[in-house]
């Protein structure tokens, strides 16, 4: 397989500011929505700034429960601010751009939030995705975090 072109959304009961919020939040090393799958770390810049990096961890098993810990960088190539977030993975067992695009629906109150993931796995892990469905994985990580998003959202939670 050379790479994997996929797209994840869900619909967080929130405005789009605060979706935008928490998202650039959790780059910044929140761990408040996305854990127990990846936790984020900024390496240089800002997420939410061009150029900005981001040091991105795979928790195969949960952080703290061992496991296979994938790393790579993030960084970031486009800002619309509270709109979408385009990153370009540079280092690390991906490499490839993704999108994380936020769209208001019911005039505001609620938002649409998505991934479009087109990383190409690199080093270890382009062999190990041909035994494990790493698609399959990425997308069952990422409709759980944005539950868990929706969900600390809904109960008035707000990024640090």
């Amino acid at each position: 397989m050379n790479g994997y072109d996929i797209i994840d959304e869900a619909v967080v009961d929130a405005p789009t500011d605060v979706v935008w919020n928490a998202l650039v939040a959790e780059f910044r090393g929140a761990a408040a929505w996305w854990v127990p799958h990846n936790t984020f770390e900024t390496v240089t810049g800002a997420p939410d700034v061009v150029g900005g990096e981001v040091a991105v961890t795979v928790h195969t098993k949960g952080v703290d429960n061992g496991g296979l810990k994938l790393r790579f960088t993030a960084r970031t190539r486009s800002v619309e601010p509270g709109r979408r977030l385009s990153v370009e993975y540079v280092d690390g067992v991906f490499r490839g751009p993704s999108d994380f695009i936020l769209e208001p629906l019911d005039d505001g109150r609620r938002t649409r939030v998505s991934m479009h993931f087109r990383g190409r796995p690199h080093g270890k892990l382009k062999l190990i995705s041909k035994v494990a469905d790493i698609g399959a994985e990425h997308s069952k990580a990422t409709l759980a975090a944005f539950a868990a998003l929706d969900k600390r959202l809904a109960k008035g939670v707000r990024a640090r």
